[in-house]
């Protein structure tokens, strides 16, 4: 039965993902990536459009499913070499959270819903998964959501 993550992490940094068809997630640290496993669903979702900064995005901007077995290690020069899990990304539309936020199960009825996100990986419902995928126009969703 595949598993449903969102993942954390600005839209420039999920667009280089996107790009390079892998995804990083806590800085690049493995051990949650290890909880994630191929053929799992994977969203993810940009708080700001750049890592560090203050302008506010609040979209989902990437989604796709898990490839590959483990978590492997990328040189990104100066001694950087964070842990990323290749995904198969899937044509799709960002998406703002704001219209879903009554409707998913994880922040429905939460006013403190962005505190949810705070450590970089959540798990979701198929019915979350659902409802994001719809809200990016993913064509392939039947794909995505099949177990």
């Amino acid at each position: 039965m595949a598993g449903y993550w969102i993942v954390v992490a600005s839209a420039e940094h999920a667009r280089l993902g996107l790009a390079g068809g892998f995804m990083q997630v806590c800085h690049g640290k493995a051990g949650p990536l290890r909880r994630i496993r191929a053929g799992d669903g994977v969203a993810c979702y940009s708080p700001t459009e750049t890592f560090g900064g203050g302008e506010r995005l609040q979209a989902f901007t990437a989604i796709g499913r898990v490839c590959g077995d483990e978590p492997y290690p990328a040189d990104m020069g100066g001694g950087f070499r964070p842990f990323r899990r290749d995904v198969a990304w899937l044509a799709a539309s960002e998406a703002s959270i704001k219209p879903l936020l009554d409707n998913l199960e994880l922040t429905s009825g939460r006013l403190n819903w962005g505190y949810l996100f705070r450590f970089g990986l959540v798990a979701v419902s198929a019915h979350d998964f659902t409802l994001i995928a719809q809200a990016m126009s993913a064509p392939e969703l039947e794909t995505l959501t099949a177990a």
